[in-house]
């Protein structure tokens, strides 16, 4: 039984993935067509489609909104009961049918071609009513379904998904979409505190615990212990000359019998870890992993003191 399941499950894998990799072999002048169509667009790319491939259409949508290129979802039955006024004159329509035959797709084509909006067809069968019909088809033509009975829609909505991945991404590097403007557009979750949140965001919510090279050691303690992040730097007059942790502490307490007579001078460190104040989080991270730390100093571009920046405040943030 459990080979058996296991037997299923690769052979469908294996299946779609050789079903994929032929895609790349149907791609041609009408795909760059195609992209330069909606680059040129001054409206949006208003996606359509029925049963299984208007649920691939929400999802290239999704993928477009989330790149910079404006998308709408407009269902195929719906617009022809009412919906077809969701397409504005400059927009772009991509149409997705595995056959290319459904009825509503047969309905709803010369209505967008009576208004002159570029049509892209999506659809395994580029000899059918929407690929004849369309200003430009895209192949995706595949052998057989994954299902047994080759009956339910898998590879080929694999392949249209693919395709609309393959649309999308083209577009984002030919429009220079960077991660900052990927930020733009995920400002919420763990994805866009990523993009976009800065040290000094973090920072600023927390105290900025110091201590001077001659405080000693009950003092030093008690800072560490009343700002509550873990470590203080030390200073001399204005300038920052070393860093304290609770492991140093421990480490003085262990080594040391005459504890009460240090000064913060004498157990700190003297190289620690800075970064800069504006620099992201995504960014502090980093260092701390790259050096087994959970604290890093902020500072200013002129070298002064801003404040601690701690792993606990990136674990509650959703960046680590």
């Amino acid at each position: 039984m459990t080979n058996n399941i296991l037997t299923i499950a690769k052979k469908t894998i294996d299946l779609e993935s050789k079903a994929i990799a032929h895609l790349s072999k149907l791609i041609d002048s009408n795909f760059e067509k195609a992209v330069t169509c909606i680059l040129n667009t001054k409206g949006r790319v208003i996606i359509t489609g029925i049963g299984k491939s208007a649920t691939i259409a929400t999802k290239i949508v999704a993928t477009l909104n989330s790149t910079g290129t404006p998308a709408i979802f407009m269902h195929a039955a719906d617009a022809i009961h009412g919906d077809l006024g969701v397409i504005q004159k400059d927009d772009v329509v991509i149409c997705i049918s595995k056959s290319g035959n459904t009825p509503e797709i047969k309905v709803l084509i010369p209505f967008i071609k009576k208004n002159n909006n570029p049509i892209i067809a999506i659809t395994g069968n580029i000899e059918s009513f929407l690929g004849l019909q369309a200003d430009y088809t895209l192949n995706t033509y595949v052998e057989k379904e994954a299902c047994p009975n080759n009956l339910a829609p898998t590879t080929s909505t694999t392949a249209q998904l693919v395709m609309g991945d393959a649309l999308s991404v083209t577009l984002l590097e030919l429009k220079k979409f960077s991660n900052h403007d990927f930020a733009k557009y995920h400002p919420g979750g763990a994805l866009g505190k990523r993009l976009y949140l800065r040290v000094s965001d973090l920072v600023e919510k927390n105290n900025a615990p110091k201590v001077y090279t001659n405080t000693n050691i009950k003092d030093t303690l008690l800072e560490i212990s009343d700002k509550r992040l873990g470590a203080t730097v030390v200073l001399d007059q204005k300038e920052l000359v070393g860093f304290i942790t609770d492991g140093d502490i421990r480490r003085m307490l262990n080594n040391s019998d005459d504890f009460l007579s240090l000064t913060a001078k004498d157990i700190m460190s003297t190289k620690p870890k800075v970064i800069q104040y504006d620099a992201m989080a995504i960014e502090a991270l980093q260092i701390m992993e790259d050096h087994n730390i959970s604290q890093l100093i902020a500072i200013d571009k002129k070298d002064s003191y801003k404040g601690i920046i701690h792993l606990h405040d990136l674990m509650k943030e959703g960046v680590f």
